[in-house]
């Protein structure tokens, strides 16, 4: 099944498919053509006009042994050919399920949209006309396929991160020599899908050979992923809080902060509308737009200096939405999508267009009257910093359903399961779990408690959690359970290298003792005392662990004393795109290090000690040899965990 959640990511009718799939193989924890007979038969279009023999007999003159198991493409053919089949008893021929089937499957998932690529490319153009290193080969022409060519070095995608997301990677690390071998363009694609994960991109079953051969939906389906991170990016209070202007109270205010850009994007756009005549509630930047009208009364409300009266007048929607853009041109908004794209429905170059509307002209109060609801909320930096580190751990791990916040997305206990399942894979009790859409609450604290249950078989330390803690939100103690389950996770991770651990449990010490080893045989005298060592702040010590596990790894030259803020930030910056360089996933900040913030300091280091242990022998640094590594880890293994090192629970 490689290769295809990236192109499910962006395209959401395979996307829907995908769920489906994912969610009928979760119940038994596998799904073999005997469960699809009798399952498929939920789905609508097939329920509704076939019974469960005729779809039974459908499937066993396509499969004659249903105890073979169904994998995503298997799913996918009977699926269209069932969908097919049944449309035609209604007369009503399923759309494209002809053209769907003369072609393998896998070429299916490999169609890119042409209006997109021109699209994004044109935003590649726009922000990155001034890179010094990207301008010879800019402006790139949409009609062609240089774009997929471009990218194969790297630098373009680790540069359009950062205009997404500013300071996600130190350009330092990034390798931007004209001709680069095949072993720098593998680290700037590394560095580019472990940073892509550290912003929020989905990025499962991507690899970096995907990107050196220029697979087109691959590379398009990042890209498309990444300039919707940056469009969003003001879409949240901290960035625009003239949004508290859309709720009423305090209540409906910490609703809003919880919501998801894409949502409060829509609200926005309500609540424009609702000072115009327009009386439809718009919920998707597809079929809801279609016909213009929509766009037509935003633009009248956020610039009606430059209206005209004819765009309502008309009857054609593709005339109507090319009026609109002519308006949006007027304003300095005509950007990502032609008049057809609104009419076809497309719903990523749609919400570009009204994300772009929205940072140019959002029409809202410089001055709002609720601007005190922000003052009496609590603005606790760190909780807001881990939050964000447990919810990108938790997407990069392919679960069914993409989490927006872990306060809120979580209280069903489901996404806490999919979870512990990828990180102990076997331990969860799906019979017993309740599958969403959940409206009992009790069907979620039971999720909750089975979480709870298992946390504790873990040996988290899980004192007063209860299972309707995680269903009422509680901030601290799902933050508690999150790490502890972070942690949980790259000890296992260490601990399945069975060449060096031989199977044994992994401690913090462990981990605190092999990077001291590391950098004291690299004939340095740096060394961390504990996870919380203040020494740290200044990056010396990571950066000598860095060079010690691959000497090529950091540029002297270019590391600070790490005396002064700004320069443990550079410090600290490097580090994190060094390490992701080389292979590490890891979600922390340059805050992180510079606070020596104990737990992602932790993570940190126990990263860089899991991609050093799994690398071949032939590619470790000389001085190391792999009978050196397993016998100081078997020893290590020996020891217990020292609170000194890492105070890991949290009660």
């Amino acid at each position: 099944m490689s290769g295809y959640v990236g192109i499910l990511v962006s395209d959401p009718c395979l996307q829907n498919q995908f769920t489906q799939f994912t969610s009928m193989r979760r119940e038994n924890g596998k799904l073999t053509l005997g469960d699809l007979a009798s399952r498929i038969s939920r789905l609508k279009v097939v329920g509704e006009n076939l019974s469960d023999q005729e779809t039974t007999d459908f499937i066993a003159a396509l499969y004659p042994n249903f105890n073979d198991e169904v994998d995503f493409e298997s799913f996918l053919k009977v699926y269209l050919k069932l969908h097919a089949h049944a449309s035609s008893r209604t007369g009503n021929p399923a759309k494209n399920s002809s053209a769907f089937l003369k072609a393998a499957t896998t070429t299916l998932l490999h169609t890119i949209s042409e209006s997109e690529k021109a699209s994004y490319v044109a935003h590649i153009n726009n922000y990155l006309a001034q890179d010094g290193f990207l301008n010879k080969y800019l402006p790139i022409d949409p009609s062609s396929n240089d774009l997929f060519e471009i990218v194969k070095d790297g630098v373009l995608l680790c540069k359009l991160i950062n205009v997404a997301v500013p300071g996600t990677i130190d350009e330092r690390a990034i390798n931007t020599k004209r001709l680069l071998n095949p072993w720098e363009r593998n680290e700037n694609h590394t560095l580019c899908l472990n940073s892509a994960k550290a912003i929020g991109c989905t990025v499962v079953n991507i690899g970096t050979q995907d990107f050196i051969e220029g697979r087109r939906h691959l590379v398009l389906g990042l890209i498309s992923q990444i300039i919707k991170i940056q469009l969003l990016a003001d879409l949240n209070l901290k960035k625009t809080p003239q949004l508290v202007e859309l709720v009423d109270d305090s209540k409906d205010v910490e609703e809003l902060m919880s919501l998801p850009p894409e949502k409060i994007l829509l609200r926005w756009m309500n609540f424009q509308l609702n000072k115009s005549s327009y009386k439809k509630t718009v919920t998707n930047f597809s079929t809801d737009v279609k016909d213009a009208e929509a766009y037509a009364h935003l633009l009248n409300v956020l610039a009606p200096e430059h209206s005209n009266p004819s765009t309502l007048a008309v009857k054609d929607p593709l005339q109507r939405a090319k009026l609109v853009l002519d308006h949006a041109d007027r304003m300095g908004c005509k950007r990502y999508l032609t008049a057809k794209n609104i009419v076809d429905g497309s719903p990523n170059l749609n919400l570009a267009f009204v994300a772009h509307v929205f940072q140019h002209r959002n029409g809202l109060s410089t001055q709002t009257k609720q601007i005190s609801f922000l003052e009496t909320l609590p603005d606790d930096a760190q909780v807001s910093r881990e939050e964000r580190v447990f919810r990108f751990w938790i997407n990069s791990l392919g679960n069914s359903t993409y989490i927006d916040n872990v306060f809120e997305d979580l209280r069903n206990g489901w996404i806490l399961l999919e979870t512990l399942d990828k990180v102990s894979p076997g331990i969860v009790n799906w019979k017993v779990a309740n599958k969403p859409p959940i409206k009992l609450p009790f069907k979620k604290v039971e999720n909750c408690n089975q979480v709870v249950k298992i946390g504790k078989q873990l040996k988290f330390s899980l004192v007063n959690i209860a299972g309707n803690d995680i269903v009422q939100g509680n901030k601290k103690l799902i933050l508690a359970y999150l790490w502890q389950l972070m942690r949980f996770n790259i000890l296992q991770l260490l601990k399945n290298l069975r060449c060096h651990s031989h199977g044994k449990e992994i401690t913090d010490v462990d981990i605190l003792r092999w990077a001291n080893t590391k950098v004291s045989n690299s004939g340095s005298q740096s060394r961390m005392d504990s996870f919380k060592d203040k020494s740290l702040s200044d990056g010396i010590f990571f950066l000598e662990l860095l060079s010690a596990v691959q000497p090529r790894s950091v540029n002297w030259s270019l590391v600070t004393e790490g005396v002064t803020d700004e320069q443990k930030k550079m410090n600290a910056t490097y580090i994190i795109s060094i390490a992701r360089k080389l292979g590490c996933s890891i979600f922390l900040l340059p805050e992180d290090i510079i606070e020596v913030n104990q737990k992602m300091i932790l993570t940190l280091t126990a990263s860089i000690m899991y991609w050093f242990l799994k690398q071949p022998v032939e590619e470790k640094p000389a001085a190391t040899s792999d009978s050196e590594n397993g016998s100081q880890l078997e020893t290590l293994s020996n020891s217990t965990t020292d609170d000194s090192a890492s105070e890991s629970s949290v009660e």
